[in-house]
């Protein structure tokens, strides 16, 4: 089955423009639900995430390490009677989120070994978030910092994936979007991220990416 995520970006720019459910959860009951929609739509892809304060080299507040997720997802689709090469498994938010309290050089050491995990288990959906500032930077990084960043963490996704002879990873760049695992207040109103902000990141990422040899 063809993996839907390689088509987005052609079908937008042809003016047939579709789109893929992410389930971002590690409930095993909302897994189950996922994947019994699954089975019920043979021509669908399921597309399952995890965050990186919920699932981490260290096992995050879920107690799960990347193949653990893989492994835990594997097997309620083993019982529900779907199979593995029907789900696409997602990273989101990867980047130094969990560790912004210690400074950048540990948090973002601390953020490859996680992409790293990540990709090693099977993960081919990457979200690279290198948006948050870590000890001693302000709260909010400016694009070029964030896209050297981002650049850090594809590098060493690419590196585990040829190291394990699979296919790059997709990349998903971007905070505009609740922190990981949700907002902790209440939102009164959202604002709608202008497009020439949306294309000044898309344009400093290419460059630094370029740059970078990614």
């Amino acid at each position: 089955m063809t993996n839907p995520l390689t088509g987005l970006a052609t079908a937008r720019r042809n003016g047939s423009p579709y789109g893929i459910t992410s389930i971002c959860s590690a409930h095993p009951l909302v897994i189950q639900a996922a994947i019994r929609r699954a089975v019920a739509d043979p021509d669908l892809m399921l597309l399952i995430e995890a965050t990186c304060n919920q699932v981490n080299q260290f096992g995050g507040y879920t107690g799960m390490t990347p193949d653990l997720f893989v492994a835990f997802v594997k097997e309620i689709a083993s019982r529900e009677g779907l199979q593995p090469s029907r789900i696409i498994f997602g990273g989101d938010h990867l980047g130094p989120n969990p560790w912004r309290s210690e400074p950048a050089a540990q948090a973002m050491a601390k953020a490859e070994a996680m992409v790293t995990a990540y990709v090693w288990a099977g993960f081919s959906k990457i979200h690279l978030d290198a948006s948050m500032g870590c000890a001693g930077e302000p709260a909010a990084l400016d694009d070029e910092t964030i896209a050297t960043r981002a650049a850090r963490l594809a590098k060493a996704a690419e590196k585990a994936a040829r190291a394990k002879d699979g296919a790059l990873p997709l990349y998903i760049i971007g905070t505009e979007v609740p922190v990981p695992g949700g907002a902790d207040h209440a939102l009164s109103d959202l604002k709608p991220t202008e497009a020439a902000a949306a294309r000044r990141t898309i344009e400093i990422h290419r460059e630094i990416f370029a740059r970078e040899g990614l």
